[in-house]
């Protein structure tokens, strides 16, 4: 952290000036976002910029350097198999959250990560509403190496379009308009021309797929998936004519197997400094006796549900022996405080963006999403009305 820059930015602070923030982005786009955005960005220096970014590459390392379909082979549930495999995730998301080591060095530590896109077009956004609004100095940026809002909006839309018409490429969601990211959808349409479309409203014809736009029947050649399977499965209130397992003429920005492949289910297998322990269940002889220092993760959830921050015995216990493939124990981090806010420090962690073109050998680190909390984990469940919390980007020092 650098504490220059945090103080300056405190003392010019004002509640004023955030409402006003708040005001610009709930209005620009006529929806009003439903997360929580934070009073601050956060500023870090070159130093850990090369910290962090060489704790991605180590995780893109071993993406890039073994067979994945092999390390994999288990890991899409039964049923939910996609047919068309890219040959590579589009986009990833590595979080980290921000710790310090025995030397008192600020060191990240890996939560978790997945093939599938976050908000990816949000980001570019808020960091420019953020520059705009509050005091960033310049020499700072939320993007890496060199990578600047147009160059990384042109690489991000070759890879949404890939050729296409935007009236062609639709962004797939549930009920997109109320979900928690809704905005990231918008922005995306707003940049791109690529409309979010309910899994509804998709008419399937034979081997082709078509939507209603603008009241014109229009083919739809290429999906940006934003449909998590999880809650797919949840909502049996649903009914819709297109399955995703379905063997369709429809090319994908984001294949959903990508999701259940790079997830936690490698995590296991990564072994690095900046990678806690962590097993499957059915891989300990004995479970540890202090539980109290991991956490329980299912495989195949989202958004945190499933996990259990203070696992006991019984927890383990209640897990039959043949689905102990299927939970992981990762050894817990100490989040530092390390955020000064007005009335006491706020815990970090830093979503890393990747983008990986078709044709590229490895994905590229474009833009970085931030988490501030006062809970003892990341989320909206642990930071109910407090201020200082929420959603915000890294600004890092340009090298």
């Amino acid at each position: 952290m650098i504490e220059s820059i945090r103080k300056k930015y405190n003392e010019i602070f004002t509640e004023e000036k955030y409402q006003a923030f708040l005001n610009d982005i709930n209005t620009a786009f006529g929806h009003e976002i439903t997360f929580r955005v934070a009073e601050s960005p956060v500023f870090f220096d070159k130093a850990f910029k090369k910290k962090i970014t060489k704790a991605g590459e180590e995780i893109v390392d071993f993406l890039v350097n073994h067979d994945l379909n092999e390390i994999t082979k288990h890991a899409i549930p039964k049923g939910f198999e996609v047919p068309n495999q890219t040959k590579h995730a589009h986009f990833l998301a590595i979080d980290f959250a921000i710790c310090k080591d025995q030397q008192g060095e600020l060191n990240p530590q890996l939560i978790e990560f997945q093939g599938f896109p976050s908000l990816f077009a949000f980001q570019n956004y808020i960091g420019d509403k953020y520059r705009e609004h509050f005091y960033v100095p310049d020499g700072f940026s939320q993007f890496f190496d060199g990578v600047q809002s147009e160059n990384y909006l042109k690489i991000f839309g070759d890879i949404l379009l890939n050729g296409h018409a935007p009236e062609h490429v639709i962004l797939l969601e549930i009920e997109p308009y109320t979900q928690s990211t809704a905005i990231d959808f918008i922005v995306t349409e707003t940049y791109f021309g690529v409309k979010p479309v309910c899994i509804t409203e998709v008419i399937k014809e034979g081997r082709k797929l078509y939507y209603i736009n603008n009241g014109v029947k229009t083919e739809i050649k290429r999906i940006y998936n934003r449909v998590i399977f999880d809650e797919l499965v949840r909502r049996q209130d649903l009914t819709y004519q297109f399955h995703l397992t379905d063997d369709v003429d429809v090319e994908w920005a984001g294949h959903p197997n990508w999701f259940f492949r790079i997830s936690k289910y490698l995590m296991p297998f990564i072994k690095s400094e900046f990678v806690p322990e962590c097993r499957f269940l059915s891989d300990f002889d004995e479970i540890p006796k202090d539980l109290e220092n991991y956490v329980f993760k299912p495989l195949f959830s989202f958004s945190g549900t499933g996990i259990k921050f203070h696992v006991t015995q019984q927890d383990i216990d209640e897990v039959p022996a043949e689905e102990r493939h299927l939970y992981i124990l990762q050894r817990k981090v100490q989040y530092e405080p390390l955020l000064q806010a007005p009335d006491g420090k706020v815990k970090v962690e830093i979503r890393l963006l990747y983008l990986w073109p078709e044709n590229a050998k490895r994905p590229q680190l474009m833009v970085n999403l931030s988490r501030l909390s006062r809970g003892e984990m990341i989320g909206v469940k642990y930071n109910k009305d407090k201020t200082w919390v929420g959603g915000n980007v890294c600004f890092f020092e340009r090298d």
